[in-house]
């Protein structure tokens, strides 16, 4: 079984990030970093369950709370879909720092995104997979869809996310817009695996396709037949994360 130690690094927005690190208990194949979901932080079903299931698998994780989520610091609707990317970097930088250079990016449903668009900044990087993650970082606006008018004219408002009330401010949209992973895929040169449900209700498969079709070999696609998109179900995310192992073993000591 694997080990979690907390760790904490600073975020680019000066805020302090609150982070776990499953440690496997056996030798290290290689290190990782985890993007979570849109406000879903690093204890989360999909982010604690995958990076728990990727240590047994001998490969270490980093899965830290973007700012004001979780245990970090700040307010969340200071930050942006840029920031996530940013700290995606800023992660891999402190697991640098800390003598444990990654391998390996995971990212799941918006973070799925934000790992596309960070691969570029890291440069000892060899290999990335998506869960569940949209083509277009836009598309999480669907969740705040009856409050854009609000936010564009108003400059903010808070909307519900699952329960948890959230301001989102204008520059959040705006940063959204701008958004386009078209030529970070295209562009990515690392072997991407891109996992997705062909039942998910909240990102649809269209949008794996759209990314595997994006990307250039070496890319791989795999069904997770049966899950949702949080993967909440009994041994879905234990699974997808076994699958991610098993691909990456062969990219994990790559050049290190």
């Amino acid at each position: 079984m694997s080990r979690s130690e907390k760790v904490s690094f600073e975020g680019t927005t000066g805020e302090l990030l609150s982070g776990i690190l499953d440690v496997p208990d056996g030798p290290v194949k290689g290190w990782g970093v985890f993007s979570h979901g849109f406000t879903l932080g690093k204890d989360s079903p999909a982010a604690s369950r995958m990076c728990k299931a990727l240590a047994d698998n001998g490969i270490g994780m980093l899965r830290f709370d973007n700012v004001g989520l979780g245990g970090s610091a700040g307010q969340w609707s200071a930050g942006s879909f840029s920031h996530k990317v940013a700290d995606t970097v800023r992660a891999a930088e402190y697991m640098r720092a800390e003598g444990r250079a990654i391998s390996l990016l995971v990212g799941h449903s918006f973070g799925g995104a934000a790992v596309l668009a960070a691969a570029s900044e890291i440069p000892e990087l060899d290999a990335v997979a998506t869960v569940g993650a949209p083509f277009s970082p836009k598309h999480v606006a669907h969740v705040f869809d009856a409050a854009l008018d609000k936010i564009l004219s108003e400059g903010s408002a808070e909307v519900d996310l699952g329960g948890k009330r959230v301001e989102i401010r204008r520059h959040f949209v705006e940063d959204l817009e701008n958004a386009d992973l078209t030529d970070c895929i295209k562009r990515l040169h690392k072997p991407l695996m891109v996992l997705h449900s062909p039942t998910d209700n909240t990102v649809g498969i269209e949008n794996a396709s759209t990314i595997f079709q994006t990307a250039r070999h070496p890319r791989n696609f795999v069904s997770l037949e049966g899950s949702d998109h949080l993967l909440t179900g009994k041994g879905q995310a234990a699974r997808a994360a076994k699958i991610i192992a098993a691909w990456a073993d062969q990219y994990l000591d790559a050049g290190h």
